[in-house]
């Protein structure tokens, strides 16, 4: 069922398809995967054997917990923990464990501008970690360091992990580091995970497994489209196609057009008009190696203190010290 014109629709959906679909080289972002739908399909994903990204970090978290705690509570008396984006929390709640349970002095700070999501991993931590010291804060990342940097005595270390940081491209990665760089004092830490490079066919299975799931997850976009902004894209005169720069450590997914054809935008008065064989970018994953890291680091005045991975090598969370 499409949606009605006369319907409000969301203004940063439409203006950032207008914005993206006008444009010479066309693009949507990512975020635009995730309605009810995308939801479940990412659920899947993650489930999927080809997605090796799911228990890396679990697996860092439960053998290194301990040295985790020791790193970042060495020379001080307490420590504040802030989490750009937790989420439902379930892998940070393996660090949060051990703390309390070592009676590290801290407390949590996890940091989203979705006031519903913190409050649901709130009422979560609670129940599980009754111990815990958490005050969410309901601000964009930035802000969040700015207000915390106008009281705070003890140093900060600032989690960002899940591979997120690959969800950039690299100059805007870098600057996505040196931003939260320039917000920490001295001796502050970050400790933020990255998808390290591999078997370039191991990578490029992850974004076009067997079974079709990510091909579908991409796909739902088009949907999404259909049903937001009373489009006519046609699914099946469009294809999924992933690539994978093993030099760069650059995955790219596309939507691409089969044919010459036209696509109307109702609900907001938009025509698009695609070559044959024109591609829509909807993803970037950055894949990183040591240097890599290294490089970013020293960009952002850092210091990287330690690597620790997974049994396979697949994925690292990085410790780097200000």
């Amino acid at each position: 069922m499409t949606t009605n014109t006369t319907e409000k629709i969301s203004f940063s959906v439409a203006e950032a398809v207008k914005e993206g679909l006008t444009k010479k080289e066309k693009s949507l972002p990512s975020w635009l995967f995730y309605d009810a739908e995308g939801d479940r399909l990412f659920q899947e994903i993650m489930n999927m054997p080809e997605y090796y990204l799911t228990n890396c970090e679990f697996d860092i978290f439960q053998k290194y917990k301990q040295e985790i705690l020791s790193i970042i509570s060495s020379g001080t008396d307490g420590f504040n923990l802030i989490e750009f984006g937790a989420g439902d929390g379930l892998k940070t709640e393996i660090l949060l464990k051990h703390f309390v349970e070592q009676s590290a002095t801290f407390n949590y700070k996890p940091v989203d501008i979705s006031e519903n999501v913190l409050n649901l991993l709130q009422e979560r931590m609670k129940k599980s970690i009754p111990d815990l010291d958490i005050e969410p804060i309901n601000k964009e990342y930035f802000s969040a360091l700015d207000s915390l940097n106008e009281a705070r005595k003890n140093p900060m270390v600032v989690l960002f992990m899940g591979g997120n940081i690959g969800n950039f491209l690299l100059e805007d990665a870098q600057s996505f580091v040196n931003e939260i760089a320039n917000k920490l004092r001295t001796g502050d830490r970050i400790i933020m995970g990255f998808d390290m490079k591999k078997d370039p066919e191991m990578i490029r299975s992850a974004y076009n497994d067997a079974q079709g799931i990510t091909r579908q997850f991409n796909m739902n976009l088009l949907k999404r489209l259909n049903n937001k902004l009373d489009a006519d894209f046609n699914l099946d005169e469009f294809k999924h196609y992933p690539s994978y720069d093993p030099q760069t450590g650059t995955t790219k997914s596309f939507l691409i057009s089969k044919k010459q054809q036209t696509v109307q935008l109702k609900a907001i008065d938009t025509t698009i008009n695609f070559k044959a064989w024109e591609h829509i970018h909807v993803e970037v994953s950055q894949k990183f190696d040591e240097d890599l890291i290294e490089n970013m680091a020293t960009e952002a005045g850092l210091t990287v203190e330690k690597y620790f991975y997974d049994d396979k090598n697949y994925f690292a969370d990085v410790v780097m010290r200000k």
